[in-house]
């Protein structure tokens, strides 16, 4: 263990005379957080504002779910057609069910998005916004066809 140790140090002595520590980041500078109370989680907080990184990642699944539904009026104000708010709305829902289906974390209520309701508040804002034409009216969805009966259920004209 001491032939390790030895060797160890001959390197970083070796290192220091060759300059190789010198100049680098923070050199000089007091230390980070010195002086502060100790906090259990320094690491993943400044690990969030190194790589900028939002501190909702930190969140349960439920609450992250949650905080998207309430930003959902203004992640579509800026979409430019109701496919794509339809579509935005649909991928959050799916990861709503997704959630529901296998729940991990807290209990927390959370409720599929109506596509409907965000799609009307859109058209809303759109049309209240100076100078924007209104959006081009969806074709209807075609009639529904119906199912196959057999031939001791269908009614008599």
């Amino acid at each position: 263990m001491d032939s390790w140790e030895a060797t160890v140090e001959a390197r970083i002595r070796a290192a220091q005379e060759q300059g190789e520590f010198d100049n680098l980041p923070g050199m000089g500078k007091p230390i980070p957080g010195r002086g502060q109370p100790y906090d259990e989680s320094w690491w993943i907080k400044s690990f969030l504002e190194r790589e900028k990184l939002p501190t909702d990642l930190l969140l349960p699944t439920p609450l992250q779910l949650r905080r998207r539904i309430e930003q959902v009026p203004d992640e579509v104000r800026d979409l430019p057609t109701e496919q794509s708010v339809r579509a935005f709305v649909a991928d959050l829902n799916a990861q709503i069910l997704a959630w529901l289906r296998t729940p991990t974390g807290p209990r927390v209520a959370v409720r599929p998005v109506n596509a409907d309701d965000v799609v009307r508040r859109w058209r809303a804002e759109r049309e209240t916004a100076v100078g924007s034409p209104p959006p081009p009216p969806q074709p209807a969805a075609p009639p529904r066809r119906r199912g196959w009966r057999p031939p001791w259920r269908r009614r008599a004209a």
